[in-house]
């Protein structure tokens, strides 16, 4: 395997899996470090916006994983791999338990619940006012991508890619939906998503497929992109992050592959594609769709026709985060902990803002009018756009 491949595949925390195992070399490949491809230097910044560090707290270190605080009504659930999970509320730690074993994924919440998930495919839950134990369940395997907490019920991908619906009360299955996947494949972190009664689920060999929340039949699959190449591993062409849905449509992107969005009121009818590959996700508003690249380039696309906006390409190398929209600006963070503020309308540098100068490999999460921001060093921060 290139080098270039197994460090972009361990870069998003992912790893190489499924009916073929390539493993030769994988845990040695530590993609932060001097031996991966070089990072570009940082241009100078004359800032034209105003962000500042609204508050920090410390919790555990990510290790191997990728956790991705919960922001529920303004209040922050944070997790790391030895198994503390943190309730945060204005940067101020109200409780933190243990939850006495590994964690490899979380943190998914709501006003009741919070859930986290382990190496040997448990998911455990807490309560949200107190972190007092309430139930534990068993999935098939290993859980990578944040379990989703919605009104009909607990939604658990594992890492086989066997997708469950598990009752928020006592954690019994409801339901579970397997599939086939090609003899190669990426261990995704990439969460499911719920929106209009479907679990939307990114699959390997470029699937997206909507499962009806009732009883996880699928309802529709959409192509993101198709394996093409001669050997297993030019034919990895997996969907690994959340796709992003606003109103009728729902964009998803695929590592050596490419974006596409499909209108939901059409029974999953794909409205464009354009050749774009990504291992860390989309971000989408009212007119824009915002994707990073797996060469550290951030797009801005018209959201209805996918044409192109602009491109910021001055951050090669740096293995970027999915992005978020704030106030006017395209937030993305790299593996230096760095966080870049970029003007939505044309990718110009707006401002940016050091963290703990480890690497952002969690998606970056809303708060308010802040940005939430999780190293894998076990800082959690709020960084504010004024």
């Amino acid at each position: 395997m290139s080098r270039r491949l197994a460090t972009l595949f361990a870069a998003a925390g992912l790893l190489l899996g499924g009916c073929a195992t390539i493993s030769d070399g994988l845990d040695a490949i530590n993609p932060f470090s001097s031996s991966g491809p070089k990072m570009a230097p940082l241009p100078p910044l004359k800032p034209t916006a105003d962000v500042r560090i609204a508050w920090s707290a410390s919790i555990p270190k990510a290790g191997d994983y990728s956790f991705t605080p919960a922001v529920v009504e303004g209040v922050v659930y944070a997790a790391g791999a030895k198994g503390a999970l943190s309730r945060i509320e204005d940067g101020k730690t109200v409780w933190k338990i243990d939850a006495d074993q590994p964690l490899s994924a979380g943190v998914g919440a709501n006003h009741k619940l919070v859930v986290v998930a382990t190496p040997k495919g448990e998911v455990l839950a807490f309560a949200a006012d107190d972190g007092k134990p309430l139930w534990k369940a068993k999935v098939s395997s290993e859980v990578l991508a944040s379990p989703v907490v919605g009104d009909d019920g607990v939604v658990v991908k594992s890492g086989d890619n066997q997708v469950f619906l598990l009752d928020a009360t006592d954690g019994g299955r409801k339901w579970a939906y397997q599939r086939a996947t090609p003899p190669l494949s990426v261990r995704s972190a990439g969460s499911p998503v719920l929106a209009d009664r479907y679990v939307f689920v990114g699959y390997p060999g470029g699937k997206l497929v909507a499962l009806a929340i009732q009883n996880g039949a699928p309802v529709w699959e959409g192509t993101v992109a198709l394996p093409k190449g001669a050997t297993e591993l030019d034919r990895v062409a997996d969907v690994v992050a959340p796709p992003v849905v606003d109103g009728r449509q729902i964009c998803a992107v695929a590592f050596q592959g490419r974006i596409a969005c499909f209108d939901m009121g059409q029974g999953g009818a794909m409205v464009w594609s354009r050749d774009i590959s990504s291992v860390s996700g989309l971000a989408m508003d009212g007119r824009y769709l915002f994707v990073t690249d797996d060469k550290g380039t951030v797009y801005g696309l018209d959201r209805l026709s996918g044409s192109s906006l602009w491109k910021q390409d001055k951050l090669k190398n740096r293995r970027l985060s999915a992005p978020v929209i704030r106030r006017g600006l395209v937030v993305v963070a790299d593996a230096e902990g760095i966080v870049h503020f970029l003007s939505r309308e044309d990718g110009s540098f707006a401002a940016r803002q050091k963290t703990d100068g480890t690497p952002v490999r969690a998606p970056l999460q809303a708060l308010g009018s802040a940005v939430l921001v999780q190293t894998t060093g076990g800082e959690v921060s709020a960084i504010e756009v004024q």
